[in-house]
C-alpha cells in the first residue's frame, strides 16, 4: 500500500481523484440543503408562528429518511451507484425548482411548505445512503475516518455558507430568491456528479431483487450486535440534541434585535465549531476511545444548549453555539465511522440507510417532542429539559458501550471456489438446501454448540431463510448444520461476500471435527413436482 493511501493527514483522501471530484459536489449539495432548511424554517415563522409548526419543518425534512431508509439503501446496493446518485440529486433539484416557482407566484402556504419540505427530504433520504456507500469504495480503508471527517467538514462548511447566503438574501430580497438560488445550485451539483466515471464491479450473477435485497439488509443489521449498539446511541443522541437546532429560529427571535441575521450567525457559529472539530478529530481518535468521545461530546452539547437557552445576548450565545457544533460533530462522526467499519461493502448502503433511519428517526421525534414542550411552556424551558434529559441518558447508556464488541474483519476473502455441480443450475432455481456434517468429541459438545450460535448469526446476516443445527439421535457427537436459501444465485453470492471473519469462523468450526475427512458438505436444489 502506497504512502498516499496510508497517510494520516486529514486531507489525504483528497489525493484520490474520485473523492476530489465528488467532495465539492457534496459540499454544494449540502449548501443547497441548508439554504432550503433555513429559508423554509424562517418562512414558517411568518406563515404560522406556532412553535410546533416551526419545529415540524425539521421533522418534515428528516422523517422521509426514517420512512424510506431501507428501500433507498437496497436500491443503492443493487443499482449502479453512479446513476442512482445522479437521479437522487436531480430529484432534489426538481423539488427546488417547484418551490422556487411557488414562492415566485406567492402560492406557498404552511401545509404546502411542509409538503415540499417532505418531498425534498425524500430526495435526501434516497441520496444519503448512496454517498455513504460510495465513499468507502473510492478511498483506501485507512483513510476512511479522514474521508468521513472531510464529508462532515463539507456539511458543516455548508452549514456556514448556506445560512450566510440564505440570511443575506432573506434580509435583502426575501425567501423567494433563496429558493431560486437553491434550485440553480442543485442543478449545478447534479451536473458535477455526472462527470464521475465509476468502474462497476463485475459479477456473473444476476442482480438482487428489490424485496430480497431489503430482507437481506434488515437481516444483516438484525444479526449485528455492534450495529444495534450504534443505532441506539445515535438515535438517543439526536433525540435530545435536535432540540437546539429545531428551536433555533425561535431562539434567534427571543434575543435582542433578533432576526434573520441573528439566526444566520447562530447557525454559522455552530458550523464553524463543527469544522474545527473535524480538523482535530483524526488526532484525537488515536488516544481517545470512541465511548469517551461520545460521552464527553454529549455532555458538552448539553452544557452548550443550556448556555444558549440562558444567553442574554447574541455575543454570549455565539461561543456556546461553537461548542455545540464541535460536540455534535465529534459524536456524530465517531458513531458514523464505527457504523461504516461494522459493514461489508456488499450491504453497506442498506446498513447505513438503517443506521440513518435511527439517526433521523431520533431527530424527527426530538424536533416534534421539544417543539411540543416549548408550546406548553417556552423555548428556554424546552432546551433546559432536553439538556437534563441528555445528562440522564449519559448515565443510563454507559452499559451500551461501542467498544464492547470487537470490530469484525471485513476484508474480502476469496477463500473458496464455487461448488461444482453435475448439471448446470439456473440462478433462480431453488430453494437450495445445504447440509454440513460434523463429527466432534462428545465431551466438547457444549463448546461446539456455543460456537454454532456464531455460525447461525453469520449465516442469517448473509440472508439465509432458515438455519438449524441437528444432533444425530443414534450417534453421539454427530451434528448436521442445515441451511436453506431462496435460490441458487443467493447461495453463490455467499461465496462472493466472504470476509476474513467468515474464514476465521469456518476454521474454528472445522477444528472441532475429528473425522478423517473434512466436514461433508451436500447441496440440494428443490425439484418441482406436479401434483
Amino acid at each position: 500500500m502506497g504512502e498516499r493511501e496510508t497517510s494520516s493527514s486529514p486531507w489525504a483522501p483528497l489525493a484520490q481523484p474520485a473523492f476530489r471530484l465528488l467532495w465539492p459536489a457534496w459540499f454544494a449539495a449540502n449548501t443547497c440543503m441548508w439554504m432550503n432548511d433555513v429559508a423554509a424554517a424562517w418562512m414558517m415563522t411568518t406563515l404560522a408562528a406556532s412553535p410546533v409548526m416551526v419545529a415540524l419543518v425539521q421533522s418534515a425534512s428528516t422523517l422521509p429518511v426514517f420512512l424510506l431508509g431501507v428501500p433507498s439503501g437496497a436500491l443503492a446496493d443493487i443499482l449502479d451507484r453512479r446513476r442512482y446518485f445522479i437521479a437522487t440529486q436531480f430529484w432534489v433539484a426538481a423539488v427546488a425548482v417547484v418551490l422556487a416557482i411557488g414562492t415566485l407566484a406567492d402560492a406557498i402556504q404552511a401545509p404546502l411548505l411542509l409538503a415540499l419540505t417532505f418531498a425534498n427530504g425524500i430526495g435526501l433520504a434516497m441520496r444519503w445512503p448512496t454517498f455513504a456507500a460510495i465513499v468507502p469504495e473510492i478511498v483506501p480503508r485507512p483513510q476512511l475516518p479522514a474521508a468521513l471527517a472531510l464529508n462532515s467538514i463539507a456539511m458543516n462548511a455548508s452549514r456556514i455558507v448556506g445560512p450566510v447566503v440564505a440570511g443575506a438574501l432573506l434580509a435583502a430580497a426575501g425567501s423567494t430568491w433563496v429558493f431560486v438560488l437553491n434550485a440553480v445550485l442543485s442543478v449545478a451539483a447534479g451536473l458535477a456528479i455526472m462527470r464521475w466515471r465509476r468502474e462497476p464491479k463485475a459479477s456473473a450473477l444476476p442482480g438482487e431483487r428489490f424485496v430480497g435485497a431489503i430482507r437481506v439488509g434488515i437481516a444483516y443489521v438484525r444479526q449485528s450486535p455492534r450495529m444495534h449498539t450504534l443505532m441506539l446511541r445515535v438515535a438517543v443522541f439526536f433525540l435530545q440534541s435536535t432540540a437546539l437546532l429545531a428551536l433555533l429560529p425561535l431562539v434567534a427571535r427571543t434575543l435582542p434585535d433578533g432576526g434573520a441575521g441573528t439566526y444566520t450567525l447562530l447557525l454559522a457559529a455552530m458550523g464553524a465549531g463543527a469544522i474545527a472539530a473535524g480538523l482535530v478529530l483524526p488526532r484525537l481518535r488515536g488516544p481517545a476511545q470512541p465511548d469517551r468521545v461520545v460521552r464527553d461530546g454529549t455532555l458538552v452539547h448539553a452544557a452548550a444548549s443550556v448556555a444558549v437557552a440562558l444567553a442574554p445576548s447574541l455575543w454570549v450565545a455565539l461561543p456556546a453555539m461553537v461548542a455545540a457544533g464541535m460536540a455534535w460533530l465529534a459524536v456524530a462522526n465517531t458513531l458514523t465511522v464505527a457504523a461504516q467499519l461494522a459493514l461489508p461493502d456488499w450491504v453497506r448502503a442498506r446498513g447505513m440507510s438503517i443506521y440513518q433511519m435511527a439517526l433521523m428517526g431520533g431527530s424527527a421525534a426530538g424536533a416534534a417532542l421539544w417543539g411540543a414542550v416549548a408550546s406548553v411552556s417556552d423555548v428556554r424551558t424546552s432546551l433546559l429539559v432536553a439538556s437534563a434529559f441528555a445528562l440522564a441518558l449519559a448515565v443510563v447508556l454507559r452499559r451500551f458501550a461501542i467498544g464492547s464488541q470487537p470490530t469484525p474483519d471485513l476484508t474480502p476473502a476469496h477463500a473458496w471456489a464455487e461448488p461444482v455441480t453435475a448439471t448446470p443450475i439456473a440462478p433462480d432455481a431453488g430453494p437450495v438446501l445445504t447440509t454440513i456434517s460434523y463429527q466432534i468429541d462428545p465431551a466438547r459438545s457444549g463448546e461446539f454448540t456455543a460456537l454454532m450460535q456464531e455460525s447461525r448469526a453469520s449465516r442469517l446476516r448473509h440472508g439465509v431463510l432458515v438455519w438449524e443445527l441437528f444432533r444425530d439421535t443414534s450417534q453421539n457427537g454427530c451434528y448436521i448444520e442445515y441451511i436453506l436459501e431462496d435460490s441458487w444465485a443467493d447461495h453463490l453470492r455467499r461465496f462472493e461476500r466472504m470476509t476474513g471473519t467468515e474464514v476465521e469462523l469456518r476454521a474454528r468450526k472445522a477444528a472441532f471435527h475429528i473425522g478423517s475427512e473434512p466436514p461433508l458438505v451436500t447441496r440440494y436444489v428443490a425439484e418441482a413436482v406436479v401434483g
